[in-house]
């Protein structure tokens, strides 16, 4: 037996299908799509360039040491 993951098109083809598993010719198997889970890294990476990563780099880190300077 093979499963098959089908996209429908049009509503007219659900009927079909139906049709078919009435005949015991295919079985409709409903379950949850699978999505694949990528890290964030992954997904981000490449989304700003080098220039725009250095500037945040360097706001970052004046904001911390303002921070630190501010909490003692």
């Amino acid at each position: 037996m093979e499963t098959l993951v089908i996209k429908i098109r049009d509503k007219n083809a659900i009927k079909l299908i139906q049709d078919l598993e009435l005949l015991n010719l295919i079985k409709i198997v409903k379950g949850e799509r699978k999505v694949k889970k990528s890290k964030l890294s992954e997904m981000l990476a490449g989304s700003i360039n080098k220039e725009e990563a250095e500037a945040y780099q360097q706001a970052v880190k004046t904001m911390r040491e303002e921070w630190e300077r501010n909490s003692y």
